[in-house]
This record gives C-alpha cells, structure tokens and sequence, in this order.
C-alpha cells in the first residue's frame, strides 16, 4: 500500500447506502470508487486496484456471493460485505468465499471504520512480511515457531498451535470453523466443528488472562473465530 490516501472501492447499487458511505469516507480523506453492479465493480477492482472492497451482496446482475468467488481467482483485496442480510448461513457462505469481513445492516460507522482500519493494517503487514505478530501482552514469532504471553514462552500442542498461526495469518478477519478445521485437521474434519470449540477452550486458557471473557481471541457467534489486530 502506498503513502497516498487509501481508495476504497464501493459496490453497491442502493443510492441512499452508496452516498452515505461515499460522504462518511471521504469527510476521512478515503479516496471512493463507486460501482452499481457486479460487472462495473469487476472493471473497477481490475482497472482501479482499490485497497479495501466494501461489497453489498444484494446486485441487480450477480449476487455478491459468486462476485466475491471471481474477485478471489485472481485478487487478495481485502472484501468486506455490507448487507441487510444477518442470517448465519449468509455470512458462512459469504466469508467461505473468500470475503474478509461482515457488517449487517443497519451498522454504525465508527465500526465500519475500525473494520476498514484492520484490513488495512492487515494489507500494510503482508506487505512488510513481519514473521513476528504482536497484540498487547501476545507475541507470536511465526519464524521461531514460539508463543509468549507477557513475555513468558507459553507451550502450545502442534494443533493449538496450527490454530493460532491460522488466525495469526487472518489477524482482524473473520475465519470460519470450516476454515479451521481444514488448516488444522485436513479436510476430512469440516463437518465436526466441536473440534474448534475444544481447542479454542485450551487456547484462551493459555493465553487470555479470563478465559471467560476472552481479549484476544474472540468468538463471532455461529461463524468462526477473530484474532484482535489492535
């Protein structure tokens, strides 16, 4: 990502939602790329190179979902969906595609703001190549392969461990307990999500300091799991 100001590219085709987010980013020195339907957004995505997509699912010619599929053949621009739909098999499908994140709506933009920050933390971060991931009292040197917490090396089982550097890798993103299960266990195991829960419970007793209310690793309701980027 360059030094200028970071282009968001807008696929939406509701005018009142495209003129409220154009007016809230730009008033924050986003550049905005607009589009109205999936077609126009494909030629925006190629001919623009955005940083972050903010994509509505609900498109007049393609719904977002298989947009999302297409974006992913060829880019790894962080997509976040912005939809009015809020069922759980929404945002699985959504973010098994290959979307980065997801904003029911009505959401407030101080959390699509923060949402847009992670993923361009994320983008910057790929690009520096860090093998070391810091958030607060967490440090994980992926070159060493060690864990510490408050500076302490804390022992991990090879698949608590795969787990974490899995999140590590998606750090602010959303990844899917289908995810997880085939990174850690192979894609034998994508229909028995207790495996995460249990191995999730292990970590957060290992690395959160209340397990109960977790700061680093946080769970999204019936979707998967988030590691804190901040």
């Amino acid at each position: 990502m360059s030094d200028v100001a970071p282009t968001i590219l807008i696929i939406e085709d509701e005018p009142q939602m495209r003129r409220f987010l154009k007016a809230s980013l730009e008033s924050r020195d986003y550049r905005i790329v607009e589009a109205v339907t999936a077609r126009e957004g494909l030629a925006q995505a190629t001919g623009r190179t955005p940083d972050v997509i903010l994509l509505d699912l609900g498109l007049p010619d393609l719904d977002g979902i298989e947009l999302t599929r297409r974006l992913r053949e060829w880019s790894q621009t962080p997509v976040i969906v912005i939809s009015a739909r809020g069922r759980e098999q929404d945002k699985i499908a959504a973010l098994d595609a290959g979307a980065d994140d997801y904003l029911t709506k009505p959401f407030g933009l101080g959390e699509l703001l923060a949402r847009l920050r992670v993923a361009l933390r994320r983008v910057a971060g790929a690009d520096d190549g860090d093998p070391v991931f810091t958030v607060g009292e967490l440090k994980v040197d992926l070159a060493a392969r060690l864990v510490y917490r408050g500076g302490t090396e804390v022992h991990l089982t090879p698949i608590e461990y795969k787990l974490l550097t899995t999140l590590v890798r998606h750090a602010g993103k959303v990844v899917t307990h289908r995810q997880l299960l085939k990174e850690a266990w192979g894609p034998n195991a994508v229909e028995r999500p207790h495996y995460v829960r249990v191995y999730m419970t292990q970590l957060r007793h290992k690395l959160e300091d209340e397990p109960s209310r977790p700061r680093y690793l946080l769970t999204e309701s019936g979707v998967g799991y988030r590691l804190k980027a901040e």
